[in-house]
């Protein structure tokens, strides 16, 4: 999946907007939102919202999870953990980006929390780089993430297959080449697994 694709998927997550407008409900392929009452908040795709944003026909309001103390919070947990911790939100990264690009007058303390946000990508990237290193140095054939979200795989996809098949390459050749005697004793935990 590219990365656009995630996003795409990310912009149809549902979030709380405030019109400045009244208009009926609108009939979309993705479902019917509305009636938009001035001044009432009301639920829209995040695409819509960032939309109506850009044209100043809304305000967003900020998702619970984008709360800076809670984003320290999760910060500090993952900082503390050497396993990834559940993040609040799948699409973590790209509601941020859009949310705080299109509206960062309507999130209180936008600047820090985008810092805060930069800080756990760069936290989470960082165990994920160490989780293929071990992975790779083990020789392991297979390894076990929980609680990556898409955006975080996509980001080692260009690199971890074929690093695996350059593995598998290289032992396959190295067992040709070896003796029977040796190939059969040597090669026997070529199926060991690395549980990250």
């Amino acid at each position: 999946m590219d990365p656009y694709e995630i996003e795409f998927i990310g912009e149809n997550r549902i979030i709380s907007i405030i019109p400045n407008f009244s208009y009926d409900k609108i009939y979309l392929i993705c479902g019917e939102f509305g009636p938009f009452r001035a001044g009432l908040p009301m639920n829209a795709p995040l695409w819509l919202a960032v939309m109506l944003k850009q044209k100043q026909k809304c305000r967003i309001v900020p998702p619970e999870w984008m709360d800076m103390d809670n984003l320290e919070n999760i910060k500090e947990e993952e900082k503390k953990s050497r396993f990834f911790t559940k993040m609040p939100n799948e699409h973590y990264m790209v509601e941020a980006k859009l949310i705080l690009g299109a509206a960062a007058d309507d999130v209180p303390n936008a600047t820090e929390i985008k810092t805060i946000i930069k800080d756990i990508w760069d936290i989470r990237m960082s165990k994920l780089r160490t989780s293929m290193d071990a992975l790779m140095k083990s020789g392991g054939s297979y390894g076990r993430l929980d609680h990556l979200t898409m955006m975080e795989i996509n980001s080692v996809k260009p690199l971890l297959p074929s690093a695996m098949d350059e593995l598998l390459t290289i032992k396959m050749r190295t067992r040709k080449n070896m003796p029977a005697t040796l190939n059969s004793s040597t090669y026997s935990q070529s199926g060991t697994s690395q549980n990250i």
